[in-house]
């Protein structure tokens, strides 16, 4: 463990510019950094990513290693496992952070089997043990109905967090810090994966994975019709509407606002969840909400254990009823 020292956060960039997530891990690992008295560091991979380092100094990090090569343009697993190996043996820290996205879900295990250590997945909170001094990782388990906290004396000690589950830092543009570049060396032939097309879908108003509020419907809300209902209801709200699976296997959302295990996971400010049972599968992908309003006419239903606030009733009169008052309410 000794030489083991430090924290430091896999970054991703989007379209030229540091991810929302990446944000949200430098504040995250600003804080797990002070508590330990060691720095925080930043991994930045791909291509034409050197540009985003003295933001990444702003939002806290200390020092910022770049990987830039025209190789890692798009991800593959093969490439962005082995520089973050090349990495990570190089800066040796004690903790890596990843965010709970498609690349970090991805890189994480594998980085954790190649350096004989473990990963926990999915966290909503990180803390250093005062005694210890190793990481303690908090995630949902048995189906989101509970949290258990997780420790390992394998280093680096490896984590991701959910998305929305920790908040960025201040931006200070004075803060001082270091980029230093690391050459790949890798070999094209080593990349067993081609990107042959990418596909943009077109999101109309605020992603459901970025959104403060987000309405849900279930299987009993019977049809395509029904959604538009809840759509107009996250209008007023200024959130997004998703979906169980139920009603993306029927047609009546799209598979993108699916919510779930296989779907998205989402933390709002609110969920309202209507006329949906509350599958362990759904709950896995809602528990980080920070409030909860369940509406549905059975009163036994599983999503009223995880709720916060219940509504026992037919969300065919409460959610018109609840549109009309918030309507009111605004034009006040």
């Amino acid at each position: 463990m000794a030489k083991h020292k430090g924290v430091m956060i896999y970054g991703e960039v989007t379209e030229g510019k540091l991810a929302t997530i990446t944000a949200e891990l430098l504040g995250c690992g600003r804080k797990l950094a002070d508590d330990l008295g060691e720095e925080l560091y930043a991994a930045l991979i791909g291509n034409d990513v050197s540009d985003t380092a003295n933001e990444a100094i702003a939002f806290g990090a200390d020092k910022v290693y770049v990987v830039d090569d025209p190789l890692l343009k798009d991800y593959h697993t093969d490439s962005y496992v082995s520089v973050m190996e090349k990495v990570i043996k190089q800066v040796t820290p004690q903790i890596l952070i990843l965010g709970q996205t498609s690349i970090g879900r991805d890189l994480a295990p594998r980085l954790a089997f190649r350096l004989n250590t473990a990963a926990t997945m999915d966290c909503l909170e990180l803390d250093i043990d005062p005694d210890s001094k190793r990481l303690l990782h908090t995630k949902p388990v048995y189906g989101g109905n509970a949290q258990a906290v997780f420790t390992y004396d394998t280093y680096p000690q490896i984590a991701t967090v959910r998305v929305k589950a920790m908040s960025p830092l201040e931006r200070d543009a004075s803060r001082q810090g270091e980029v230093i570049t690391i050459e790949t060396g890798l070999d094209p032939s080593a990349i067993r994966t081609k990107v042959l097309e990418k596909v943009r879908e077109e999101i109309g108003g605020i992603k459901l994975e970025d959104a403060e509020v987000v309405v849900g419907g279930g299987r009993g809300i019977g049809s395509a019709e029904g959604f538009q209902q809840l759509e107009e209801l996250a209008k007023i709200l200024k959130g997004a509407v998703g979906a169980s699976r139920p009603p993306i296997d029927n047609g009546w959302a799209p598979a993108g606002l699916q919510i779930g295990l296989t779907g998205k996971i989402i933390t709002p400010n609110l969920y309202i969840a209507v006329a949906l049972s509350g599958t362990s599968q759904h709950i896995t992908g809602c528990s980080g909400s920070r409030k909860i309003v369940a509406i549905n006419k059975d009163p036994e239903a599983n999503i009223f254990k995880l709720a916060h606030y219940g509504i026992v009733g037919d969300w065919k009169q409460i959610i018109p009823a609840f549109t009309n008052k918030i309507e009111e309410l605004l034009a006040e």
